[in-house]
């Protein structure tokens, strides 16, 4: 029979829970073996965090992680494929074939009027935590977490769920709470306030008032995380499954314009939020389906507002629509980039998806058929529809590509030939004069 331990304070208490919510038989055979491995060497361990919640919550787990008393350099010697890494937390990675069950040792919260040199802990002036290596007790360390949904403990050798910050009830009160003041939290690590959203969409909980209240207000203070981590935190966010509800998040957060910036500057922002809203969807379809996806998609559509502005203006300048389109893009990336280290093997599809935009409307002579053989076409007319049922007015371009795919070469000719007297004309050659015939001089 499960049992469920609670402390506060140094308090304890206990009560049963249904055998049925989580049993040892639901926790990975690797995870239950570190488990077992570290406790056989005379150290605490438990099953901790994300996956003890979803289990509770009838959802499978991505992965299984592992709490313990035992410092890393005291892990890392138990398995025989296992090493540290990190600075900011150092944790240790235990190899079981292509699993991963990471390991981390017991913290304590950040308390900065301690010496940063005793205690190994580093922060700036805004707050934000750049080391936290304090090591401290399971209490210390389920506080130090940053929703109670996620500091759960379990003990699959003695069927033990551990709980100090009342997470079990807000799982059932389905309630996304933060442990501590939220704002201080949110300054050690403004990222919290993107999980705080990616895990209220994913769990369809509601983010507690007191949670909510400072991330409009903190928001900006995303800036200040590395871009490569904020790309890293878009792919969670964006390719979840649940990515229209967390970009709805994202948006009424005032969180979505600190990772897009400009995202709220599109000449049309009704048009604009559809075309992202039909992006989420989409996305969220696909994965449902069991499809593929990549990020360039998306990430097409949250900067093609921007995109699509800055090419008009270059046009209107007196630039072709090719080169407008180019350093639009090239301007736009930039700015992105900033933010977002967006890697150029998913920036180069999003240029030639966008690039399509404007050949796709070129569909004379051959032009057409050899469109439809270009690698990218499927990506760029995917888009090309996104952009018409979010209201963008292209004449029917998506309907005329639409049948275009299904009709033999035959049809497909008649197609083209009757675009008709809308075909560019073709140029005349201008005759070059004959060269006169000189006297001869003699």
């Amino acid at each position: 029979m499960l049992k469920f331990i609670t402390r506060f304070l140094g308090a304890e208490k206990s009560r049963r829970q249904p055998s049925a919510a989580i049993s040892p038989e639901m926790i990975d055979s690797n995870a239950r073996e570190v488990v077992k491995t570290l406790q056989k060497a005379g150290f605490e361990a438990y099953v901790v965090g994300g996956c003890v919640r979803d289990l509770l919550l009838g959802l499978k787990p991505k992965d299984f992680d592992v709490a313990t008393n035992a410092a890393p350099w005291e892990v890392k010697p138990l398995f025989r494929r296992a090493r540290v890494i990190g600075r900011r937390f150092q944790i240790v990675h235990a190899q079981f074939g292509r699993e991963i069950i990471e390991i981390t040792t017991f913290r304590a919260p950040a308390d900065p009027e301690q010496s940063s040199a005793s205690r190994h802990l580093k922060q700036t002036d805004s707050g934000v935590l750049t080391r936290d290596n304090v090591f401290g007790s399971m209490e210390e360390d389920a506080l130090r977490r940053d929703f109670t949904v996620n500091a759960l403990y379990y003990d699959p050798s003695s069927d033990t769920l551990y709980d100090y910050v009342d997470g079990l009830a807000d799982i059932k009160r389905q309630t996304l709470r933060m442990i501590g003041q939220p704002a201080t939290r949110y300054r050690e690590d403004p990222v919290r306030m993107l999980r705080a959203v990616r895990f209220a969409a994913k769990l369809g909980f509601a983010i507690e008032k007191k949670t909510a209240a400072p991330i409009a207000k903190l928001a900006p203070m995303l800036g200040q995380i590395s871009s490569s981590r904020l790309f890293d935190e878009s792919l969670k966010l964006f390719l979840s499954g649940d990515g229209l509800a967390t970009y709805q998040l994202l948006r009424d957060h005032r969180l979505m314009a600190e990772l897009v910036p400009g995202i709220t500057h599109a000449d049309n922002l009704a048009t604009a939020d559809e075309l992202y809203a039909l992006a989420f969807a989409n996305t969220d379809q696909r994965l449902a389906e069991g499809k593929s996806i990549t990020p360039a998609f998306i990430w097409a559509a949250l900067l093609w507002p921007q995109v699509a502005a800055a090419a008009a203006k270059l046009e209107r300048s007196g630039l072709s629509t090719a080169i407008a389109v180019d350093e639009a893009a090239n301007k736009v990336l930039a700015k992105q980039l900033a933010r977002t280290s967006i890697p150029r093997r998913f920036s180069q599809p999003m240029r030639e998806i966008w690039e399509l935009q404007w050949r796709l409307p070129q569909r004379f002579g051959s032009r057409a058929e050899r469109l439809v053989e270009n690698p990218r076409f499927r990506a760029g007319y995917d888009f090309l529809l996104l952009r018409e049922h979010s209201g963008e007015a292209l004449d029917g371009l998506g309907e005329w590509w639409t049948r275009y795919q299904q009709c033999d070469s035959d049809q497909r000719r008649q197609m083209v030939n009757l675009l008709g007297a809308g075909g560019p004309r073709k140029r005349r050659r201008r005759k070059r004069p004959a060269p006169s015939k000189r006297a001869d001089q003699g």
